[in-house]
């Protein structure tokens, strides 16, 4: 008698009551035992593995127990796949049309212990398929439900579960405040008021040490308690339960817990926000006409031609001056190919902060030989322009900037951005400024110390005393990955570096590489992670050489090309 190799599978949608000594899944392999022990006379015979998989839908394939079920069917080892119900195997039509599939390939067959039907035959494929119809519905329909008891109590302001927002616990299913985690909250939203960038205040909360909620997982597993992502730190300014209201689908309701963030503070933050959304939309991902086009040159005054680039779905613009649009790079080694976000933003901020200085203005309206009243209401309209900067629509801001910069030059150390005192004038006076021709005031430079470096295959535009944009995130990991090698080095867990590059399956030079990347000079390390590193000098360049590193400071920074300090 050939033998069958026979494999229960078990599954429950939920959790509740596993943990009980005899549960669902304990009860569902008694009965598909049973059955498997009634046709011995046919050569069934069960196997020991245990394929259960506890609190996982069957509305989804990617479950544990049923992909390595599917992987013994492959490789022969199972012939008949036991379940109590259909449904325990799965709820999708689609999915159960791809196990068919797998199974008729390896001559298996599929048996259900409460609905007696044969997979071999047309009519019992028939059957099965209409059971699963009914599964599927009965799924469906259950989701619904559950979606419209959701939408129901978020209607009435009712906390829903998920993840608790720092803030707050749960208490009796209700959101209540947590004194000093809201202290916390209030600090976030007080101090992105003040600086206006979610970068900065990321940095700044890394550096005073606040980290997320700490929270008790499955299993009483903590979790929580990490560093604040720039994502995360977006999601908490715009979650409007610290105004004391819940959201769903796109609606905000009154809720039932107490506010943290009071309404003008609120409204002050979502309008920073909305104004960050504005320029980022103008300077870094608009597909319209690039803002600087036609006005930006490089240090030998060649226009720069605005050119874009996709990776991965995304649009990356850049400004690259002319000889490297018609030639080589080997040829022209000078020109540039810089982002068009950053020198853009760089242009805004600097425009920005001349309108915000009376002194400045008022030394450029100077020679329109205007009295007191009009130079006050001059600058008030500045005053004005600046306040409502951040709400400004994307094209008013364009055709400000269109209209008052005459060129901006983008030379090594430095951009420079010319500005039309004549239109600055009309735009803050209307025409009661206009001078003769012959009298019309030169160019007004505003000077950015800004420089540009080159980093590996790219341009890193690096601001004001030599501090990058934005951390080196490739240089953050490969120092963070470093510190972990040597301290689970001296941890003992590995007598030798030998024995700790076999465990990890890695070369033994890349751990050595890493030992050595922790014996950096402050300065170095400093240099690295803010993205100032040597001309070239990438993080794989960096392993590279440290393989060779040594001790010394000094013959560190000779070797790296870095400046003395």
């Amino acid at each position: 008698m050939k033998r069958l190799n026979c494999a229960i599978y078990t599954r429950k949608s939920s959790d509740e009551g596993l943990e009980k000594e005899f549960n669902s899944l304990d009860a569902q392999r008694e009965a598909c035992a049973a059955y498997i022990l009634s046709q011995k006379h046919a050569g069934w015979v069960p196997l020991p593995d245990l394929y259960d998989d506890g609190g996982l839908s069957g509305g989804t394939m990617e479950r544990p127990a049923l992909l390595r079920l599917l992987a013994d069917i492959k490789s022969g080892k199972v012939q008949i796949v036991v379940v109590y119900k259909v449904d325990r195997l799965t709820r999708s039509l689609a999915d159960f049309a791809k196990i068919v599939d797998v199974l008729d390939a390896h001559g298996a067959s599929f048996v259900s212990v409460t609905q007696q039907f044969n997979t071999t035959t047309s009519m019992g494929r028939l059957t099965l398929n209409m059971l699963l119809s009914f599964a599927q519905f009965e799924r469906e329909i259950a989701g619904e439900r559950i979606r419209d008891k959701i939408a129901a109590s978020k209607a009435k302001g009712m906390w829903m579960g998920g993840n608790v927002p720092i803030g707050y616990d749960v208490r009796e299913r209700k959101l209540t405040v947590n004194d000093a985690e809201a202290d916390t909250v209030r600090m976030i939203f007080n101090r992105y008021a003040e600086l206006g960038s979610v970068r900065l205040l990321g940095h700044e909360l890394d550096r005073l040490g606040v980290v997320s909620k700490r929270r008790e997982g499955a299993g009483g597993v903590l979790a929580g308690g990490n560093r604040f992502s720039r994502g995360a730190l977006y999601t908490l300014l715009q979650n409007p339960i610290y105004r004391g209201e819940i959201r769903h689908q796109g609606k905000v309701y009154p809720g039932q817990h107490d506010a943290i963030i009071d309404a003008e503070l609120w409204q002050r933050v979502q309008e920073k926000l909305a104004g960050n959304r504005q320029a980022r939309t103008l300077s870094e991902t608009a597909k319209a006409p690039s803002l600087l086009a036609g006005l930006i040159v490089d240090g030998d005054g060649q226009r720069m031609t605005p050119t874009h680039a996709v990776k991965k779905g995304r649009r990356y613009r850049y400004y690259v001056s002319a000889q490297l649009v018609s030639g080589k790079r080997s040829d022209h080694a000078k020109g540039w190919r810089i982002p068009a976000g950053d020198i853009e933003m760089l242009v805004l901020n600097r425009l920005r902060a001349f309108l915000a200085s009376e002194r400045d203005l008022g030394e450029a309206l100077s020679c329109f030989d205007l009295d007191a009243s009009a130079v006050r209401s001059a600058l008030a309209k500045a005053s004005q322009l600046v306040e409502s900067w951040a709400s400004l629509p994307s094209i008013k801001l364009r055709d400000l900037v269109r209209t008052v910069v005459e060129t901006v030059t983008v030379d090594d150390e430095k951009v420079v951005a010319s500005l039309k005192p004549s239109e600055i004038a009309t735009i803050l006076m209307g025409d009661t400024c206009n001078l003769p021709a012959a009298h019309q005031p030169g160019v007004i430079e505003l000077t950015i110390d800004a420089k540009l470096r080159r980093a590996g295959k790219g341009i890193r535009l690096i601001v004001g005393g030599g501090v990058a944009e934005k951390p080196d995130g490739q240089m953050i990991a490969l120092l963070r990955d470093a510190h972990a090698t040597r301290d689970a080095l001296m941890s003992g867990r590995d007598e030798t570096i030998d024995a700790m590059a076999l465990r990890l399956g890695v070369k033994r030079d890349i751990l050595s590489a890493q030992m050595r990347l922790t014996y950096l000079a402050p300065d170095i390390v400093r240099a690295l992670v803010l993205g100032r590193p040597a001309e070239g000098l990438t993080p794989a360049g960096l392993l590279s050489v440290c393989k060779d590193l040594p001790h010394d400071w000094l013959l560190q920074r000779t070797v790296l090309g870095l400046e003395t300090r």
